[in-house]
């Protein structure tokens, strides 16, 4: 039972790290090459303002962990609850938990596939330079942006970095997501342990 404590402090940490990690990354999608301006004038792409590594990933993780260290530590209400009530409270922060990291990770993912949302030309569509902001690599079936380099600096004009900013940090969220699911699979299974080992134990 006190190795089961134990484990849980160490994923409460780890959870509550990941999920600041996850609100980091998502509020600098919202900064693109550090530009204060984009967000001022509303040319922030629709994964980015969803801010799902910031309520997702972030706040209802972050939510889950604290529960998770509570009852590691048996502080607050958790100071003496039997082996029932703390497995119900390991489902309900297991639930919490994945269900932020699942949005976080979707969002993530569909963000990924869409690519960033930047100014760029479309002269190649109308025979006339314009240019005008959207997802240039939404529609484009024949090559994939992610893995073709080239396109990198071709295609988006604003911002300067638009490409390489919107796959760091998505992929960074994609991961942590990755992560957090990961971790709640590991408390789920402890918390199980312990409600097991509880029972088992002597009066």
């Amino acid at each position: 039972m006190a190795c089961s404590r134990t484990c849980s402090r160490i994923l409460g940490l780890s959870l509550g790290t990941t999920a600041l990690f996850a609100a980091g990354a998502n509020t600098v999608l919202l900064f693109p090459d550090w530009d204060v301006t984009c967000l001022w004038r509303g040319l922030i792409g629709k994964h980015a303002m969803l801010g799902a590594g910031l309520w997702g990933g972030g706040l209802m993780v972050l939510m889950a962990a604290t529960l998770i260290s509570l009852m590691g530590w048996r502080r607050g209400c958790f100071s003496k609850s039997g082996p029932c009530r703390s497995m119900l409270a390991a489902l309900l922060s297991s639930g919490l938990a994945l269900l932020g990291a699942l949005i976080c990770f979707i969002t993530s993912g569909v963000a990924l596939k869409d690519g960033p949302f930047c100014m760029f030309d479309i002269s190649s569509f109308n025979q006339t330079q314009a240019w005008k902001y959207g997802y240039p690599f939404k529609g484009l079936h024949s090559r994939n942006y992610l893995y073709d380099h080239s396109l990198w600096n071709s295609v988006c004009l604003e911002p300067s970095k638009a490409v390489v900013w919107h796959v760091s940090f998505f992929f960074a969220l994609l991961c942590t997501s990755l992560l957090q699911i990961l971790l709640v699979v590991i408390h789920f299974f402890n918390a199980f342990l312990g409600l097991f080992c509880s029972l088992c134990e002597k009066p």
